[in-house]
């Protein structure tokens, strides 16, 4: 019978987001996991067939883990107005919870070497992407949004907003503050304005 392997692959990918959480995508090679591990460096190319593969590996989990909250927390549709705020708040909670994963997004994936990655990793970025941009599109319509300016207001309440919030403390190394979520909440709510009456 064959032994289990010492080290699974989330363990490994774990080491990778704590040293590019620290050093960035570049501190993220196949040695530097296994060295993070105490693993030798084979059992890392055994579930990797690179350091490409790796990264694509380590962004995919991270993003893919950040937007299932964020879909679930946008998943309201009888209360759209609701359902918006309740994501922003996500994205601030979660980066409190995580910081360094939201330490590893703040690069984006073009740092994690996109442009290398074999077609099925940027396949399945592709489709998370689509999810984000579907997902923020049917709360825009479900607000009743008419125009590409009110489209684009919503966009930056549920996208660009809670992400300014998060970047401008991580990336001065400060931790986001208690009121981080509170403050998010109501410059949201100042974007959508009074809650419209949600289209049938």
């Amino acid at each position: 019978m064959a032994r289990p392997p010492r080290f699974t692959t989330d363990q490994l990918l774990d080491a990778a987001v704590g040293l590019a959480a620290a050093g960035g995508p570049a501190a993220v090679t196949m040695s530097a996991v296994a060295q993070a591990v105490g693993a030798p460096s084979g059992s890392v190319y055994h579930r990797f067939a690179g350091r490409t593969a790796l990264l694509a590996e380590v962004w995919l989990r991270t993003v893919e883990r950040f937007q299932d909250g964020y879909f679930t927390a946008l998943d309201g549709a009888d209360d759209p107005y609701r359902a918006a705020v309740r994501a922003t708040r996500h994205v601030v909670a979660w980066s409190r919870a995580h910081p360094q994963e939201a330490a590893l997004l703040l690069y984006g994936a073009a740092e994690f070497g996109r442009s290398d990655w074999p077609e099925a990793y940027t396949v399945r970025a592709d489709a998370g992407n689509g999810r984000v941009l579907a997902a923020v599109a049917a709360v825009a319509d479900a607000l009743g949004a008419t125009g590409p300016q009110d489209r684009d207001r919503i966009a930056l309440a549920l996208v660009d907003l809670p992400l300014s919030v998060v970047r401008r403390n991580l990336r001065a190394g400060l931790p986001l503050p208690p009121h981080a979520e509170d403050l998010t909440e109501q410059c949201t709510a100042a974007l959508l304005g009074p809650p419209l009456q949600p289209r049938h």
